[in-house]
């Protein structure tokens, strides 16, 4: 029974996925994203119809399926706002976790020869989606986003951490709290920005020294060359005879050869990813620092401080959970417990300085 279970569940998940695909393209601009989600919603469809015979030639009705507006319109909100490498690689999560789940019920279940036939077309399906979304998520500009998600949490971080140790201090001066923190914010997002800025064009500057390196071997010694991928090949476990023959047909072109040599790296754009740095940051800051240039008390601001920051970084856990395959629970639980927590022990110091300078007063 365990096998019709997992059955039921896969075939909702594919009728909700042609739904999903099939909503998505109606209101995408993108010509090519709109033609690739009309795609997968019927190949999602078909694979429904492969789980739905599946549990008739057992007995079992398929389950009916409602699909939920909730999921779609979060998807339908985040291409909005960070644009379709955000929803490509929260596509291509679903697709990896079908997948593995796939691949477990294939090996681990009794099935009819034409249902292991079957069951592996599909398989291979999911593997060519998750590959589309994977090249989505590059051609996108997905790198930039985890920069933005990244460097916001930082301000939020950092900046609820200060202005909470801050209003130990200055119980009665909020706006002294809300100015140190904008003065501190805007610190940190240069900071963070130079800092983004320094350490791509730096990989980026590492890269094409390395390529100059191997465009001069490929004109000096193309032997020498093809002797470095044939010792990459049998790193990585291929059979000796075969990597022979891979190297020989490679060696004469160089391009191919390049790009293994060099595992593929993709180029970013460093005033790119320090532009989405810096910004996120500041946006981070906004939050916690906004209450106090809205009350009369620091103590009174500081719950609203707390409040916003907490709910932004729910956001934004939720967020790097979508780009990086975590489960959002786990993510959100982690990233409110630590904030808040660094916050809470920012006001405990904040509270011994001005037990040990009596500087409250300032």
């Amino acid at each position: 029974m365990r096998a019709v279970e997992l059955a039921s569940k896969f075939y909702e998940d594919e009728y909700r996925d042609s739904v999903l695909y099939a909503q998505l393209a109606k209101g995408e601009k993108n010509e090519m994203l709109k033609r690739e989600f009309l795609r997968l919603s019927a190949i999602e469809s078909e694979h429904a119809k492969f789980w739905y015979a599946f549990l008739e030639r057992r007995g079992v009705k398929a389950p009916r399926v409602k699909v939920g507006k909730l999921s779609f319109l979060s998807i339908k909100l985040l291409r909005r706002l960070l644009g379709p490498g955000a929803v490509a690689s929260l596509l291509e999560l679903g697709e990896n976790s079908a997948v593995e789940r796939y691949f477990e019920f294939l090996t681990g279940f009794e099935l009819a020869e034409d249902e292991r036939r079957i069951l592996s077309e599909v398989i291979v399906d999911e593997l060519e989606h998750e590959h589309f979304f994977a090249e989505a998520k590059k051609r996108f500009h997905t790198d930039n986003i985890r920069d933005f998600v990244l460097g916001m949490n930082d301000g939020l971080v950092e900046l609820l951490g200060a202005v909470t140790g801050l209003s130990a201090v200055y119980v009665n001066s909020p706006r002294i709290v809300g100015i140190s923190g904008l003065i501190v914010g805007v610190a940190g997002a240069l900071s963070m920005a130079i800092g983004s800025f320094i350490s791509v064009r730096s990989q980026r500057q590492v890269n094409e020294s390395v390529q100059k390196r191997m465009e001069v071997l490929f004109k000096v010694s193309p032997g020498r060359a093809k002797d470095e991928l044939l010792e990459r090949l049998g790193e990585s476990g291929m059979p000796e005879d075969i990597a022979e023959e891979v190297a020989e047909k490679l060696s004469s072109n160089h391009e191919a050869l390049l790009k293994l040599l060099m595992g593929g790296e993709r180029r970013e754009n460093e005033v790119r990813s320090a532009l989405y740095t810096g910004l996120a940051y500041i946006l981070g800051v906004v939050f916690p620092v906004l209450p106090y240039f809205l009350f009369g008390s620091s103590l009174t601001a500081l719950p609203f401080s707390v409040a916003f920051a907490g709910a932004a970084l729910a956001v934004v856990a939720t967020l790097i959970s979508v780009l990086s395959g975590i489960s959002i629970r786990t993510k959100v639980a982690e990233m409110v417990t630590t904030g808040l927590g660094a916050a809470f022990l920012s006001y405990l110091f904040g509270r011994l300085m001005e037990s040990v300078f009596h500087i409250s007063a300032l």
